[in-house]
């Protein structure tokens, strides 16, 4: 059978080149045999990348040591500038280094081949005791409009207790970010870990982040989509030990035409784990919100509890969340579920605060908040929490 030739966009061939300027050969012959992923890639359904993607810088971004603004009070503090570890607070108990990119072999993802390819170096992260302080992980994309492409790697020692604070940074308004995160969570070890998109308007932004859990990990996470023009978090987390439990929670807040996709695989692929999906999207004006979620429970993975739940809010006609829930299960003595909804705000809600003397617009916000509350309230990290409350009160004052 004679294969199918692509025809390649400009941005696909730029992309291409890239790769080859960066020695990634193989994902650069890759990407130029298939072109971006599309929409009849079902897990690129919502997202086809070769429409959406139609123009990318043609420069990698050059690496400098300017810090930015210090953001927390009292953490431990890492910075990566346009792909280079340029500090790094003494952490006790923490080993930071950084060593050149792993080569990954190619594989069918186009995006995650970009990731791979791009990334020129890997930040290494142990942590070996538990920690008083978090710690931030500042990623600024900085200069002109270019292309930087990110990587980490964080292991724990066993029964550790510690919080990872990442933020996607950046003025660079036409920029395309790549961020891969892989954490390991040891047996009996307890992490947090929380992503906040602050990147300038207009930014594109693909991130994957990879979990293992070992036996009695907890793990409790929370991404966030708000600031970029396009982006998509790619979530996979893998239970390798019974005892294991992990809260995977993603909030999104879009406007105008921006667009941003979860897409979330969970393996329970051992006995007696458990974990919670909780996104929740908020859109107005022609924005988009995509959620895509599946839970595999593998044959032997008896005992499992797994619950998946988006909520969706459209604050306008034109506005869209997309919800594509999946359950697999080979095991037959488990307690899975999934759930999606998705409406306006209530009516009889509104009216009865209106009716109380309340302007439309602060009962508006009112009722968002109240629908936001479960995700806030579970963050205990007062100043992440002070973070995603402020992110809202901008969002609410620019849609008025």
């Amino acid at each position: 059978m004679e294969q199918q030739v692509v025809k390649l966009t400009d941005a696909e061939n730029q992309l291409a080149d890239l790769l080859k300027a960066a020695g990634a050969n193989d994902a650069s012959n890759a990407l130029s045999a298939h072109g971006l992923p599309h929409r009849r890639i079902e897990e690129y359904h919502y997202t086809d990348l070769r429409t959406l993607l139609r123009d990318v810088p043609s420069d990698l971004a050059q690496a400098n040591d300017r810090l930015p603004d210090v953001q927390f009070e009292g953490y431990g503090r890492i910075v990566i500038v346009n792909g280079k570890l340029v500090h790094a607070d003494e952490i006790g108990g923490v080993e930071i280094k950084s060593a050149d990119a792993a080569a990954k072999s190619v594989g069918n993802d186009q995006i995650i081949n970009l990731m791979d390819g791009l990334a020129q170096n890997q930040i290494e992260i142990t942590i070996n005791t538990s920690l008083d302080k978090p710690i931030h992980i500042a990623h600024v994309h900085d200069g002109p409009d270019s292309v930087v492409a990110d990587k980490v790697r964080v292991t724990t020692a066993e029964g550790v207790h510690a919080t990872i604070v990442e933020t996607f940074e950046g003025a660079n308004a036409r920029g395309l970010r790549f961020a891969n995160f892989a954490l390991d969570v040891a047996a009996d070890a307890e992490m947090l870990h929380v992503q906040l998109d602050q990147n300038a308007e207009g930014a594109r932004q693909f991130v994957q982040n990879t979990y293992d859990l070992h036996e009695n990990a907890n793990l409790r996470t929370l991404a966030s989509h708000a600031n970029f023009k396009l982006g998509r978090t790619d979530i996979k987390a893998d239970f390798k030990g019974e005892g294991a439990h992990a809260d995977f929670a993603g909030l999104t807040l879009l406007m105008d035409q921006q667009h941003g996709d979860f897409t979330l695989n969970v393996n329970h692929g051992v006995p007696n784990t458990t974990s919670t999906e909780t996104f929740k999207s908020i859109v107005r004006d022609r924005a988009k919100a995509i959620f895509q979620g599946k839970i595999i429970v593998a044959p032997d993975a008896q005992k499992t509890d797994a619950q998946m739940m988006s909520q969706g809010l459209l604050l306008s006609e034109r506005a869209e969340v997309l919800v594509k829930p999946e359950l697999e299960i080979f095991a037959d003595d488990v307690l899975c579920a999934h759930g999606a909804t998705c409406g306006e705000l209530d009516e009889d809600a509104l009216f009865y605060l209106m009716s109380r003397g309340i302007k439309r617009a602060e009962a508006e916000s009112m009722l968002i908040r109240a629908f936001l509350a479960e995700l806030f309230d579970e963050m205990e990290n007062e100043q992440v929490r002070d973070k995603l409350g402020d992110r809202v009160d901008a969002w609410l004052a620019a849609a008025e």
